[in-house]
């Protein structure tokens, strides 16, 4: 065996044996199971033999009374057998579903405790891929590959042990295939779990072209972009189909490799028995009961050889997912927690980067924001604006610098705690497949009356267009609102951060993409969102925070300059510079 193939088995046995804890659970269902699949396993040996008393006394003794009971025996051995094969595997697919549901549930937690870099560098795709094709094949190795490796090789054991038992001498030159299937097998496995893994990385690039395909479907309509999508899915999709014909080529030469060195023993065995002294010490029963056994063993050592397929799949799959989870949870070791918030902000000296070796996104920024402020955040792209802002709830972590709220800094805040007194409203509203009353009142607002979406609705200036509408504040507003226009979704998201009532309030570029009537009615719910609240705007729209208390000109990552409207045109800087371009245009 190579170095490589000596360090990637105990992973795989590793991962294999990690795969099986999901199943520790449905222990009692898994004893019922394995009963049935030990049952099952004798029948077999059981119908083959019958063969002995069936020709020995039935037709070469021609004593009708020793075979009255064998068409008995006979049903009742399958009906044995079809209630002990119904018991198998309707439970192995029970504890099977239930797997799958379980690492379904683990995977889609983590992702929703990832910190938010974990998705910056991520394919969705891929992500869905995980939860869906990965899962599924990782609980069939955890339960189905278990059904068959159980089932048969308890069959094969059974018939084995009847075949010793009828003739050991035959018995031994069947033994000599064992160490050669096993080797094969043990060569093929290598292959089979890294052609694995490169079908779920494809089945993940799959997914992501098509994702993108559907969600910028009016960009690629209007652009004309059907045939770049197209050959972008013909690779990805070739690709996938190529591994899994490289799967299905090494799985059918395995195969009948086997089974011919299964048939040559036979052949072997068949030759020695009617040859030699040998047929005078086998009766037409006992040799007729061996042949039956052996080949009654070609099925389950056929599914036994096949199994290794679904099980280095599984295992593929399972590294994978087990990667994923493996991986640090957003951090969240704070322990206080924030009760009343007065609103003082405070940046310190902040240093923050994307990527370790990259350049500073922030470097060294300092900034107040007082209880009841609205600041504005200008600057070209890129100068920094967004990174700062999401640094107070933490989607990020500054690599230096405090970042405080009323003087505590956020590190030592519980998440939660944090989370619970910011609110936000970003120019890429997102909303949910469901009613308009449970987008805005959404997660942990949920419970709250009808009476109170109403009220943040009439302030957001959404209530005339949601009472308008078929169902009014019960009509389902498609995949991320898909049926509002895109006013009504900024509403929407106003009236979900009034209903949060946070001292807090985030607004990245709320009303960039509106048009006049639109941004007017949203401005209006703005300003009703913005009563009393610290807030911090994010505009490249310099008309919409000409009233702001304060604006913050950025470049750099660094603070440029910072006054009101009026003190910065004066001043003639950076701002000034800005608002005389966008004046000009």
């Amino acid at each position: 065996m190579s170095t490589t193939e000596e360090t990637v088995v105990p992973k795989a046995k590793e991962t294999y044996l990690r795969l099986l804890k999901y199943v520790r659970p449905f222990r009692r269902q898994f004893g019922f199971a394995v009963a049935g699949m030990i049952v099952y396993g004798l029948t077999d040996t059981g119908f083959a033999a019958l063969m002995k008393p069936m020709l020995d006394a039935g037709f070469v003794e021609r004593d009708r009374s020793a075979i009255a009971l064998v068409p008995v025996l006979i049903i009742a051995i399958f009906i044995v057998r079809g209630l002990a094969g119904f018991a198998s595997t309707y439970y192995m697919s029970l504890i099977g579903w239930n797997v799958i549901k379980s690492m379904r549930r683990e995977i889609f937690d983590k992702y929703l405790s990832m910190p938010t870099q974990f998705f910056d560098n991520a394919s969705s795709g891929e992500l869905i891929s995980k939860v869906t094709f990965n899962a599924q094949n990782v609980a069939q190795a955890a339960s189905n590959t278990l059904t068959v490796l159980i089932r048969d090789s308890l069959t094969v054991l059974g018939l084995f042990g009847l075949m010793f038992y009828l003739s050991w001498k035959l018995s031994l030159s069947f033994l000599i295939i064992g160490p050669v299937i096993g080797f094969l097998i043990n060569k093929v496995s290598f292959t089979f779990r890294n052609i694995s893994r490169g079908i779920q990385d494809s089945m993940g690039d799959v997914s992501h072209v098509i994702e993108e395909a559907v969600e910028g479907q009016r960009v690629v309509k209007i652009f004309g972009g059907q045939e770049y999508e197209r050959r972008q899915f013909e690779l990805a999709n070739e690709n996938n189909r190529r591994l899994n014909m490289s799967q299905t080529l090494a799985k059918a030469a395995n195969v009948p490799l086997i089974q011919l060195l299964i048939a040559s023993a036979l052949a072997v065995i068949i030759y020695l028995a009617t040859s030699g002294s040998l047929i005078d010490e086998i009766s037409p029963g006992t040799f007729m009961a061996f042949v039956s056994a052996m080949l009654m063993l070609f099925a389950p050592m056929r599914r036994l050889t096949t199994l290794n397929v679904q099980l280095q799949k599984g295992i593929a799959a399972g590294e994978s997912l087990f990667a994923l989870l493996d991986l640090p949870s957003e951090r969240d070791t704070g322990t206080r927690e924030l009760d009343s918030v007065q609103g003082y902000v405070c940046f310190e000296d902040v240093v923050f980067r994307y990527e370790a070796g990259k350049p500073p996104v922030l470097n060294g920024v300092s900034l107040t924001v007082n209880p009841g402020e609205t600041v504005a955040l200008v600057g070209e792209s890129g100068s920094g604006k967004t990174s700062l802002v999401n640094l107070l709830p933490r989607l990020y972590e500054a690599e230096s610098g405090r970042v405080t709220i009323d003087g505590i800094e956020i590190d030592e805040l519980r998440l939660q705690s944090l989370r619970e007194k910011i609110t936000y409203v970003s120019q890429d509203v997102t909303l949910f497949n469901d009613t308009i009353a449970n987008n805005i009142a959404y997660g942990a607002l949920q419970e709250v009356p009808l009476a109170q979406i109403r009220e943040a609705a009439i302030a957001a200036h959404a209530d005339d267009f949601i009472n308008g509408l078929p169902e009014g504040y019960n009509t389902y507003i498609g995949e991320n609102g898909v049926m509002l226009s895109g006013g009504q979704r900024q509403r929407l998201a106003i009236a979900r951060a009034l209903l949060k009532n946070a001292q807090i309030l985030i607004l990245d570029e709320a009303t960039s993409a509106l048009d006049t009537e639109s941004e007017r009615k949203v401005q209006q719910g703005l300003d009703n969102l913005r009563q009393g609240r610290t807030t911090l705007v994010i505009a490249h729209r310099l008309s919409t925070i000409e009233n702001a208390d304060r604006i913050v000109v950025m470049h750099q990552g660094r603070i440029a300059e910072q006054g009101t409207h009026a003190e910065l045109l004066a001043k003639g800087g950076q701002y000034a510079y800005l608002h005389k371009l966008q004046f000009q245009s």
